[in-house]
């Protein structure tokens, strides 16, 4: 079993930034690939950013350069920073652990305004 648990999330303006933090435990196994995934009202959840053990990363295209994953393996907290956030940034985002993504977080919002 994982357990994950999201913090960061809130209210900011376009341009701004916001960083969230997933603090991940439980089978080592399904710690190897954690990331970040969202969901805005009406539409499929997608992948925003992932990051293995090793420090391998992935992103969406939607990202093109905007946000920084990064983890820490000594506590296993996953960390995004998210800069030049736009409106359409607006979205539920949900930390994951295993590859395909199996276990879940409850998600944080994270809302852009104008």
């Amino acid at each position: 079993q994982v357990q994950l648990v999201e913090s960061g999330g809130g209210l900011v303006q376009a341009g701004g930034s916001l960083r969230l933090s997933c603090a991940a435990s439980g089978s080592y196994d399904f710690l190897n690939y954690i990331g970040w995934f969202r969901q805005a009202p009406g539409t499929q959840r997608e992948l925003v950013a992932l990051i293995n053990r090793f420090g391998r990363t992935s992103y969406g295209d939607f990202v093109e350069g905007r946000f920084t994953v990064s983890r820490d393996n000594t506590n296993n907290t996953v960390a995004l920073q998210m800069n030049d956030l736009k409106i359409e940034d607006t979205a539920v985002y949900y930390c994951s652990a295993g590859w395909p993504a199996f276990f879940w977080g409850q998600g944080t919002q994270v809302t852009v305004s104008s």
